[in-house]
């Protein structure tokens, strides 16, 4: 008997080994996705080593997914639609389109990064602290590693902004990967973690840099005060450095900081790729004897949750839909609101000292294209596009004001709407739901990846999102031009204008140069002057060509290119706001 139970146990624990790494290696892909990832780390956005510079079938590279228990088959949520069958030909209001043109992605025309780094000594130690909301601070950070590079300075790990309207409590840390920040940046400027205890009493000298100042300025100026101390803090930097006119080797570094340093947390970009299963309990009986192998919380990654779930629909957008309280009561936009609405809103400008501007004429704002396209003139904007009613749609914005009121119209137009909120459970987007500044980095990267994305209003998200997007290969961006479209919309309100081939033709018409393609970044507005003249150019994050992309000689476009910059509608460069 003994004989017979021994090979029995060994067969019996070979069995479950084999079963214990058939588990860990090969997951049951429930969301399956045409764009499976090579990449040595599917938890990252491509960096310049990993670009492959192929188009956008061949970028979409993250991985695929285990489905969470709340998105499987068997126990979908009620609330969460089902992919549509096809997506191949619709009527649209321009009549009938093929779908591909909707997906379609703009000529890249060969521009591959180029933004390889030069080292350099450091004098003294220079300290930040940012301010605004996520994509506000994200460009405040990468500007300071330029400006620390150009005053040779040892960049101590930037604070976050905890006083803001958000009072988000996270740490640099939390909402960025901090190793990797400071690895990735060696070769140009010195990073640490936080300032040495022997300079930690140190004299420190408390300096307001001057707005969108100049290589000159941080040299001699701000440069000039190693000479007595050894401490530098910035009392405020965001828009401290301005878009053109530097070196190149400043401009390359911006990005490099920007798209290659300035990576998520993990735990942001593995939201949901790591889930806890409680695999099983075997019990074996052998004989007289009782064998029980436990496998509880085994963890593995799951890839790239959010862009998965929202790839199981098809071809998606991103909206970045502006229709957020902060965001209307600074703007001073009311239009479609009730006087209530209105009425909270300018209580909250009031009561927000760090505003400055208390006075606002909202329909003036508005026609100046200075305020978010509401809701229902998103639905409008997309149908007269073409895009279909079954067109998944993922919306990145925080809690939409007045919620299922102001929605109804564009839910009715396009009833796949998805957030992170109903793609994820509760439990897995737990760790980051009180945090404002984690919640906008998990839209940051749906945004980013998405097939289209398209923003509702021109502030640090959406010019950050298409910079991005420009810089991993000209991905399909349509920039809505908010004052020629309040134009149409106001005809449609005094019934001058209806929906359909009239409107859309229009639209279409007004939109076919705002898609993204390759152009050099705009200058400043024709007739301004001085500072005006500054804050009118095309934001550096928003458009890196020229200076951190190239163009591979293989190809001759200079004509081409040319004639893309002298359709760029200089109305956009009007438009550039300091937002939150």
């Amino acid at each position: 008997m003994v004989a017979v139970d021994k090979p029995r146990k060994i067969l019996v624990c070979t069995a479950c080994v084999i079963a214990l790494v058939g588990l860990l290696t090969g997951y049951v892909r429930v969301f399956p996705s045409p764009r499976a990832s090579n990449s040595s780390d599917p938890h990252k956005l491509p960096t310049q080593h990993e670009f492959n510079y192929q188009k956008l079938s061949a970028e979409k590279k993250w991985t695929e997914e285990v489905a969470p228990p709340h998105l499987s088959e068997q126990q979908s949520s009620p609330h969460l639609p089902k992919a549509p069958v096809s997506l191949h030909k619709f009527n649209g209001a321009g009549g009938n389109l093929d779908s591909e043109k909707l997906w379609k992605l703009p000529e890249a025309r060969d521009f591959v990064p180029c933004i390889q780094p030069t080292p350099d000594k450091t004098r003294g130690y220079l300290l930040v602290r940012t301010n605004g909301g996520l994509n506000q601070m994200r460009t405040g950070i990468c500007d300071m590693v330029a400006v620390a590079r150009i005053i040779n300075a040892t960049l101590v790990v930037p604070e976050l902004d905890k006083r803001s309207f958000w009072r988000d409590t996270s740490n640099f840390s939390d909402v960025f990967d901090e190793d990797h920040f400071i690895n990735a940046l060696a070769n140009d400027v010195k990073v640490v973690k936080k300032l040495p205890k022997e300079l930690s009493s140190a004299t420190k000298i408390v300096k307001h840099f001057k707005s969108m100042s100049s290589f000159k300025y941080y040299r001699d100026v701000i440069g000039s005060l190693w000479e007595e101390y050894r401490v530098i803090r910035a009392a405020k930097f965001d828009s401290r450095l301005t878009n053109n006119d530097l070196p190149s080797d400043i401009q390359k570094l911006r990005c490099r900081a920007c798209y290659e340093a300035l990576r998520f947390a993990p735990q942001i970009e593995a939201m949901g790729k790591v889930i806890s299963l409680t695999l099983l309990s075997i019990h074996f009986l052998a004989s007289s004897a009782c064998f029980s192998l436990f496998i509880v919380l085994i963890k593995f990654p799951i890839l790239q949750l959010l862009v998965d779930r929202m790839r199981s629909y098809g071809h998606f957008i991103a909206l970045h839909l502006r229709f957020e309280k902060d965001m209307l009561a600074y703007s001073g936009c009311t239009h479609g609101l009730s006087n209530a609405e209105a009425k909270e809103l300018e209580t909250i400008r009031d009561e927000t000292t760090n505003w400055k501007v208390k006075e606002i004429d909202a329909t003036e704002q508005r026609y100046r294209g200075q305020c978010p396209l509401t809701p229902k003139e998103v639905g409008i904007f997309l149908n007269a596009l073409g895009f279909p009613s079954e067109t998944p749609i993922y919306i990145a914005a925080g809690e939409i004001y007045g919620g299922v009121t102001h929605m109804a119209d564009l839910r009715s137009r396009y009833p796949l709407l998805m957030s992170k909120e109903n793609l994820a459970s509760v439990a897995e987007l737990e760790p980051f739901t009180n945090h404002s500044s984690q919640m906008a980095a998990l839209d940051y990267i749906v945004s980013v990846e998405s097939d289209v994305f398209i923003p509702s209003y021109s502030g640090n998200m959406a010019r950050a999102v298409e910079g991005h997007r420009r810089f991993l290969g000209h991905r399909k961006t349509i920039s809505p031009d908010r004052r020629g479209l309040v134009h149409l919309f106001g005809q449609m309100e005094k019934g001058l204008l209806k929906e359909g081939s009239k409107l859309s033709n229009r639209i279409i018409e007004i939109h076919k140069n705002l898609q993204g393609s390759p152009r050099r970044r705009g200058g400043s507005v024709p007739g301004t002057k001085s500072m005006e003249s500054t804050h009118s150019e095309e934001a550096f994050y928003t458009n890196p060509l020229p200076d951190c992309l190239c163009q591979r000689a293989s190809q001759n476009v200079n004509t081409s290119i040319r004639e893309s910059n002298r359709k760029v509608d200089r109305s956009m460069q009007k438009e550039q706001l300091k937002v939150l």
